[in-house]
């Protein structure tokens, strides 16, 4: 069923206490490095403020375990955000405790208020602390989650919150980025135009286990690359030098290669170097040919046409983890020539989604954010969409 947004509701008058996800990365001097987050928060925010509402922000950022930690502060987000609506933003040094109450009542229409990061409080983490759920709970008339980011996780600001909102007669609904997120994500997954390609890095084949098994049901094409490529092709009886690998996952990906059959779609080479370094000696051998002193750290270029190929003739693209370290020349070639057909592809008419964490930092570090459907903002949270989950903190809000 689809879900009240923020624009359904008037909230000319009201208070409104928006979930939003500003855990954006800072340098050691506390600068943003990267605030879209923030920025993509801001049409949720406007569209209550421009419409005479009040607007309360809580975030979480890092893991203070429950501690204050001022470098984990909200104030450099608090400041952005600030800059991005270009008026003065409140903040608040608790999370529904004495200050932001009143802060709260002092606020005017078209104002905005943000609380100290929820993570300072050990409540918001055990999730069912009944002072500091009805502190939050207090200090607005319409709850709003835009978080996207922590929509899979059940912390107090993402469900305890909402739900004793809703046992007061307020309203719960989603913001503008989650309306978009669970629509591209859920109608990718639900109803893809095809061909249908996923494209999978990273790490870890057992960080993409479920979503591997629930693609291969719905999926065209699965595409592998990134270290996760070399557990398979140990599996596969290959030589993979020093690469990093899954001892412990080898026959897990032998299933997975039953299963997956022609839809799983390995690297055919890999681009290798005898030392984690731009200045190491480097070389391109065929996939399962790495050899001792060696590790993979890229698709070789072979893979990466092949790969290209795939992308530019589908419909409905959805790409999580990078290709190698894209943070590295040269070994950023893979993911760049990934990154330029899933733009093209684009182009041709294709729904594009990028999964959020790395991939989304690469296809912005690229230059190819704006050419794509859509740059999810939760890594973690659009992986758990990709494995067919349901998300209890969306599910409770409510329904048009």
């Amino acid at each position: 069923m689809a879900k009240k947004s923020i624009a359904d509701l008037n909230p000319d008058g009201k208070t409104v206490l928006v979930r939003v996800d500003f855990n954006v990365p800072q340098d050691k001097d506390g600068v943003i490095t990267d605030d879209r987050r923030i920025r993509m928060a801001v049409p949720t925010i406007r569209s209550i403020i421009d419409r005479g509402g009040k607007a309360i922000l809580m975030s979480h950022l890092g893991r203070p375990k429950g501690q204050v930690s001022p470098a984990l502060s909200l104030a450099p987000a608090a400041q952005r955000l600030g800059e991005l609506l270009e008026q003065p933003v409140v903040l608040a040094n608790d999370t529904g405790g004495q200050d932001s109450t009143a802060k709260a009542k002092v606020l005017s229409a078209g104002e905005v208020l943000v609380l100290e990061n929820v993570r300072f409080n050990p409540g918001e983490k055990k999730g069912d602390d009944a002072d500091y759920v009805a502190g939050l709970a207090n200090l607005a008339d319409i709850y709003v989650n835009d978080a996207f980011g922590t929509c899979h996780r059940t912390e107090a600001s993402m469900y305890a919150v909402p739900k004793k909102m809703k046992e007061r007669g307020k309203s719960a609904v989603v913001g503008f980025l989650v309306e978009k997120e669970i629509q591209y994500l859920s109608d990718a997954v639900g109803q893809p135009k095809r061909p249908f390609v996923a494209i999978l890095g990273g790490k870890k084949v057992s960080d993409k286990i479920a979503v591997i098994t629930n693609l291969l049901r719905i999926c065209d094409h699965i595409l592998i690359g990134g270290a996760m490529a070399y557990t398979f092709s140990l599996a596969q009886g290959g030589s993979t030098g020093d690469s990093l690998v899954e001892q412990d996952k080898l026959e897990l990906a032998k299933q997975l290669l039953q299963d997956g059959g022609d839809k799983l779609v390995l690297p055919v080479d890999t681009h290798c170097a005898d030392d984690f370094s731009s200045d190491a000696n480097k070389e391109v051998v065929k996939a399962g040919e790495i050899r001792d002193g060696f590790e993979g750290l890229d698709i070789g270029p072979d893979t990466a046409q092949r790969y290209a190929e795939i992308i530019r003739g589908a419909g409905t693209v959805i790409w999580n983890g990078p290709m190698g370290v894209f943070e590295m020349p040269p070994f950023d070639a893979g993911t760049k020539t990934v990154a330029g057909a899933v733009a093209a592809a684009t182009e041709n008419g294709a729904i594009t989604i990028i999964g959020g964490g790395d991939s989304a930092a690469a296809i912005d570090q690229l230059g190819y954010a704006d050419k794509v459907s859509h740059v999810s903002t939760g890594g973690g949270a659009s992986l758990e969409m990709l494995e067919g989950k349901a998300f209890e903190t969306v599910n409770m809000l409510d329904e048009k």
